[in-house]
């Protein structure tokens, strides 16, 4: 095929059926979407392009910047179509999370800001989030940029309603399958490619994926945070149900290595989600179903993820203070503290106060007389034993209180006897009117 712009080659990606043998299911055939075929390389290529497209002319005539909340795959799309058209590109977020992303998108010429969020995604009801205030003024009249604004955008969840969808039901010899798995982040694949498949056929069921509450998958939202994405209605969903980072690691593993699909952990998360959701209806069936997910984008950008998650996978040795080595017990055995009690303990124990949340969103708002030690960074302190006293108690806060949790799980598998972590961690502080000072 040839193409007079690499644009033209967006879409068209391959149905792959995965081999039974691989998934274990008997009756019903599973095949995977490689969006990340695409020629940026993800799924976002396709809302990238169908919300930049139109604006592209009038923002070169007026030397306008495009910029996006985005620290992945939507980014790194815009950076490219930006550079074609002779535009700058900025991408503002609040923690660029995946290095290798970070270190492309510099390559690709991009302008990253990295503004002090107070939770680790934008949250359009919190009025007095910088990151929300920010994402409100790009879209006041007169601003100098083109807001491509993807969680916001009907054109996100148009390009796959469009495009996306129609391809599935095309290359299942014009059916719709019977079951749609999508991952939730933005929530614009899912929700177009379901609008298109049950317009086809309105007896699809539409699964939803989200990331466990104290998990960091990338690209995928936890069940918290999906409900902060203006485009994400739940009534898309029959169902919505959580993976976690080992499914996606493991679904990935099976993908790249048993399939030869080059896929990241977000379509190892989408693959395992599938299997495990279709393997309990599997047997109960009396003919051949057919199942769809999404490949969203490669391996190679996420390298450094499993290496802090599975080093062995990359030939270094597992390390045991690491609160990827805990196990579920141990996690809901962790101690927590509810606000009310935190404040009084605070108040006659002094313990030490660690608030694990990114240096920007410490920066906007944090509790006094706290210690910001960044999630990552703790979790290398741990790997060389306890980095304080055991007579010295302990107490964890991170934006919801899950992640905070596991730490002190860890740590109380390390022999420290009094680590609590804070309940709904500072968002619940802050909804209690418990006091938070500023940088």
């Amino acid at each position: 095929m040839r193409y007079d712009s690499i644009t033209e080659a967006i879409g068209n990606t391959p149905l792959v059926r995965i081999d039974p043998a691989v998934h274990g299911l008997s009756r019903i055939d599973l095949y995977a979407k490689l969006e990340m075929l695409n020629p940026f390389g993800s799924v976002k290529d396709r809302a990238a392009w169908n919300m930049a497209r139109a604006g592209l002319p009038g923002a070169r005539e007026r030397r306008e910047t495009i910029v996006e909340l985005s620290s992945g795959n939507t980014a790194k799309a815009l950076a490219v179509i930006a550079g074609m058209h002779g535009l700058p590109f900025k991408s503002v977020t609040n923690r660029m999370r995946i290095p290798e992303v970070k270190d492309l998108l510099l390559l690709l010429g991009a302008e990253i800001e990295e503004l002090p969020g107070r939770s680790e995604c934008l949250d359009p009801m919190d009025t007095e989030d910088p990151l929300t205030l920010f994402h409100q003024r790009l879209n006041q009249s007169g601003s100098a940029h083109l807001h491509t604004d993807q969680y916001f955008n009907d054109l996100n969840t148009e390009a796959h309603e469009r495009g996306t969808g129609p391809e599935i039901v095309a290359d299942l010899d014009g059916r719709a399958p019977d079951w749609f798995l999508a991952c939730v982040g933005t929530a614009g694949s899912s929700t177009g490619v379901a609008r298109a498949l049950r317009a086809h056929d309105p007896a699809v069921r539409v699964i939803g994926l989200v990331g466990e509450k104290s998990d960091f998958i990338p690209g995928i939202r936890n069940i918290d945070e999906v409900h902060e994405v203006g485009l994400f209605d739940p009534a898309t969903y029959d169902e919505i149900e959580p993976v976690s980072a080992d499914d996606a690691i493991d679904g990935m593993l099976t993908l790249v290595r048993r399939c030869g699909i080059l896929a990241g952990p977000t379509g190892g998360a989408a693959y395992r989600g599938a299997v495990r959701h279709l393997t309990a209806l599997d047997a109960g069936l009396t003919e051949r179903k057919t199942a769809v997910f999404i490949v969203c984008d490669r391996v190679e950008s996420y390298l450094g993820y499993v290496k802090q998650r599975r080093p062995e996978l990359l030939g270094r040795p597992r390390v045991r203070n690491s609160v990827t080595a805990l196990s579920d017990t141990e996690v809901r055995a962790a101690r927590v503290i509810e606000v009310a009690d935190a404040q009084k303990w605070l108040a006659s124990e002094r313990p030490l106060l660690i608030d694990l949340r990114s240096s920007f969103a410490y920066a906007a708002l944090h509790i006094d007389g706290s210690v910001n030690i960044v999630d990552e960074l703790f979790d290398e302190l741990l790997r060389g034993g306890l980095p304080f006293g055991k007579r010295q108690p302990v107490l964890l806060a991170c934006p919801v209180g899950e992640q905070s949790a596991r730490y002190a799980a860890l740590l109380t598998r390390m022999g420290h006897p009094d680590v609590r972590s804070l309940a709904g961690g500072i968002i619940a502080w802050r909804d209690a009117g418990a006091p938070l000072v500023r940088d």
